[in-house]
């Protein structure tokens, strides 16, 4: 991510702290309506995560979550150069293609931040049992990788809203750990070297998750923005 990038970004997220300015911004994606295979997918996918961590937001399902939520990005990127390497004279393709690559490398960059300071986080509260919240999550993720993968060769639309189903459920759940926990993390200091040396600096952990909710709110609304963008 160019210096540029990560400052929009990073401007954008502070003002989605403003719970009206970010009520307006999901508004505009709230009821998309994705079709029957990212729906199909993103049940599986939600579902398969909610039998194994259970409904309720925690740290531990956070860093599951967050292992995973990587994942669409780093096999859309390497999708996206396979078809590269057959569709380059076709120059409309080819700057599309770039887009969702340039979207992908700037996401895997917040989410890795994500993953790396909410595993610091659980390894405090010894919450980061060694199957339930490493293998299972790593072997999903193989998988997810390369089910994402072919999905997105056969079908791009489908990849971008199983993605925004997942980012979707993810902001729910960072927004409800919020509500029901707001208290106790306005009065837990966060320290994290990762976290200042990716360039983000929260007070507490409410600021922290605050900042995460804000960060998958934007991945999920540009994941359906790349679409559009395809038809303007």
């Amino acid at each position: 991510m160019s210096e540029e990038q990560f400052k929009a970004h990073e401007a954008l997220v502070k003002e989605l702290n403003d719970p009206t300015l970010r009520a307006e911004y999901a508004r505009a994606y709230d009821n998309y309506k994705p079709g029957i295979v990212a729906r199909v997918l993103g049940y599986i996918l939600v579902g398969s995560g909610t039998l194994v961590y259970g409904k309720k937001p925690s740290y531990a399902k956070f860093k599951a979550i967050e292992v995973i939520a990587r994942i669409p990005y780093q096999s859309w990127e390497v999708a996206t150069y396979t078809l590269l390497t057959a569709l380059y004279s076709n120059e409309e393709r080819a700057i599309e293609l770039t887009k969702t690559s340039q979207f992908s490398r700037e996401a895997q960059d917040n989410e890795t931040m994500h993953v790396v300071v909410l595993a610091q986080i659980c390894k405090r509260l010894k919450c980061n049992g060694l199957f339930r919240h490493t293998l299972i999550p790593l072997v999903f993720a193989l998988f997810y990788f390369w089910t994402i993968y072919i999905l997105y060769m056969l079908s791009r639309r489908a990849a971008l809203e199983l993605n925004y189903l997942f980012e979707n459920h993810a902001y729910h759940q960072y927004s409800q750990f919020l509500k029901d926990n707001g208290e106790r993390l306005r009065d837990t200091p966060v320290y994290s070297d990762f976290l200042v040396y990716y360039g983000r600096n929260p007070r507490s952990e409410y600021e922290l998750f605050e900042s995460i909710r804000n960060d998958e709110l934007v991945h999920r609304n540009r994941s359906i923005r790349e679409l559009q963008a395809k038809k303007a």
